[in-house]
Formats: C-alpha cells, sequence, structure tokens
C-alpha cells in the first residue's frame, strides 16, 4: 500500500488522514478504518492487511496529529461532521466503514447525518449507553470518571474507567458505591503529573454517554436500502462488558443479531494485552460480511 498523509481544516480542529492505495484495485468500494479516540496508529496492523482496496484512516480531532482548538467540540456530532468533511475531501466514496469502540458510536452519527457517504457501517462494539437498560448508572459511572479525572488525575481516573467497561453485569448502585481501584493493580500511574489532556477522561465522557442515536432516521435508512448497518461484537470480548451490550442493543434495536467477529475489543490489533487476536483473521471475517 501506498500511503499519502494530508491535513484538512475543519470549525475547531485540524485534521490529519491518510489515504492508503493498493497496488491493485479488486474493485470493491474503499474502505474508512476509524476509532474516537483511538487514532490511526492502532489499526496499523490491519491495514497491512488489505491489500485489493483503497483504505482512509485518520486521527480524531485532538489526538496524536490532529489538534484541537481550546474552544473545538469534542460532541459526536462534532466527530460526525469530521469524518463526512474527511470524506468529501478524499473523494473516494462512498465508502464501506469499519467502526471500532467510540469510532461506531461517531461511524453511526455520521452515516445518519450522511448516508450518501456510506454503503455500509459496521459498528465494532459502539458503547451506545443510551440504549442499555442501566442507562442512568452507567452515565453517573462516566461522570465520576471525568470528576475523578479532574481532582485526581490519569491513573485514578484511568483505573476506575477500566473497571467500568470490563463490568459483565447490569450496573447498580452498588457499583457506584464500590471503594475507588488501586491505579498500580491495573498497571496505571498513582501520582498526578498535573496533566489534564486526556480526551477520554476529560471531554469524551461528558458527551458521548449522552449521545442517542436517531433510531427512527436509521431504520428507515436501512429499510430504503440507502445504508447497512452491522453491529458487532468480538468472540472473546466478555459478553456482559458495556461496549459488547452496546452493539447487543444497536441490534436489537435494528431487528437483527449482532455480526461475530474473531478476537476482543480490539480484535483487529494483536499486542501484549491480546496476543491471540489475529489482524489477518479479522480482516477475513470484515471483508465477508462486507460483501464484497
Amino acid at each position: 500500500m501506498a500511503t499519502e498523509t494530508r491535513t484538512l481544516d475543519v470549525p475547531g480542529a485540524v485534521l490529519t488522514y491518510d489515504v492508503h492505495t493498493p497496488e491493485r484495485d479488486g474493485g470493491c468500494p474503499p474502505l474508512f478504518v476509524l476509532g474516537n479516540p483511538m487514532e490511526a496508529e492502532g489499526f496499523s496492523q490491519l491495514v497491512a492487511e488489505i491489500g485489493d482496496r483503497t483504505v482512509l484512516t485518520y486521527d480524531p480531532r485532538g489526538t496524536a496529529r490532529s489538534t484541537l482548538e481550546p474552544d473545538g467540540g469534542v460532541r459526536v456530532e462534532d466527530h460526525a461532521a469530521d469524518l463526512h468533511a474527511v470524506a468529501q475531501a478524499a473523494a473516494v466514496g462512498p465508502l464501506d466503514v469499519l467502526g471500532s469502540s467510540g469510532g461506531g458510536v461517531t461511524g453511526l452519527a455520521w452515516a445518519a447525518a450522511h448516508p450518501d457517504d456510506v454503503r455500509c457501517l459496521v459498528a465494532h462494539e459502539p458503547p451506545l449507553t443510551a440504549l442499555l437498560e442501566d442507562r442512568d448508572i452507567a452515565v453517573r459511572a462516566q461522570a465520576e470518571i471525568v470528576r475523578t479525572y479532574d481532582e485526581s488525575g490519569f491513573g485514578p481516573a484511568m483505573a476506575k474507567f477500566v473497571r467500568l467497561v470490563f463490568a459483565t453485569e447490569p450496573l447498580t448502585e452498588a457499583f457506584l458505591d464500590q471503594p475507588d481501584p488501586d491505579p498500580a493493580r491495573y498497571g496505571m500511574p498513582t501520582e498526578d503529573d498535573g496533566r489534564r489532556d486526556d480526551l477520554l477522561l476529560g471531554k469524551m465522557l461528558t458527551t458521548m454517554p449522552l449521545w442517542e442515536p436517531p433510531l427512527d432516521e436509521i431504520r428507515a435508512l436501512v429499510r430504503g436500502g440507502r445504508l447497512r448497518v452491522l453491529p458487532a461484537i468480538g468472540a472473546a470480548s466478555p459478553p456482559g462488558a458495556l461496549a459488547s451490550r452496546g452493539a447487543s442493543a444497536l441490534a436489537a434495536a435494528l431487528g437483527n443479531g449482532p455480526v461475530v467477529f474473531p478476537g476482543d475489543h480490539g480484535g483487529f490489533a494483536k499486542n501484549e494485552w491480546s496476543p491471540d487476536n489475529d489482524p489477518g483473521a479479522f480482516w477475513v471475517r470484515l471483508r465477508e460480511v462486507l460483501a464484497c
């Protein structure tokens, strides 16, 4: 794949995105692979497996190579507008899309607002808090993480975040009443370095959990054949975890079941935390469900 890196000015931010062009084009739609707040580098192993179509990757506003102005917004709608802007600037659409985690949320918002940009969206474990039966507890838990970040810094807040995302039962008041977790248990720093620039802990957890997907509009687009939406879960992910439940709730709202992918929440990347993930197998499954 030949890679060209470009920048794009958008309201409140400057985005950096990559266009990966194959030596041989197999005639399938181009693919936009995205996360949030995970940047493009997190998908490098998956991109290396794809050799028959153009692939777009990008860094969300405020992460890695993309900047965020002091007054720049980080609402789901802001990220969705960014995705539309990148798609228009790249001029290779309509696109197939893999949206991972928060990228599944922002990708869903983008596809609903600009369906002509997207042919098929695979929403892989999107944490769609608004669709969960325990949404009120989940929103309070995420607000508590933000408060902890403001008061105590990265380590204590990230420890609470990890505990939340790995909880495998619907949340109750008892979850909120637990003692604070020890950051060292999760390999997090215990000392506060004074920084407050983490996009996830500082801003996204105040906006994304409150976003309500426009289900009526999405159902109409799907019924009309203008959009395919495939909620997806990882075979190795805890089935009761918040992101897995988000995918299952979206699938139920659309009248079907989630598509199962190999690996865990980040099944497209093999690393020291997930040594059994297989990016090649993930791509085989993605190509299969994209039906091209």
